[in-house]
């Protein structure tokens, strides 16, 4: 089920989601809404939750998926 939400935007700024729409081969409404997605993605993972499967059978995604690449300190050990 789809919703509409009525958004006004500063003419700079549309002129700036054309760009990038056009750069990423989207149009503005297609750009919005994966920018919304993201977002509310991003806002799962901050609280916890995990938008992103552990395992997924497509490896481009998996691949591509910044899901576990963050790099943990690697400071090294002082023995005593």
């Amino acid at each position: 089920m789809s919703r509409r939400i009525t958004l006004e935007i500063d003419a700079a700024v549309f002129r700036e989601l054309e760009r990038r729409a056009a750069r990423e081969l989207l149009s503005v409404k297609e750009l919005c809404e994966d920018i919304l997605r993201r977002s509310a993605s991003m806002s799962r993972l901050k609280r916890g939750g995990s938008s992103i499967p552990t395992k997924v059978d497509d490896k481009f995604i998996e691949y591509f998926s910044r899901a576990g690449h963050y790099k943990k300190s690697k400071g090294k050990k002082i023995k005593k």
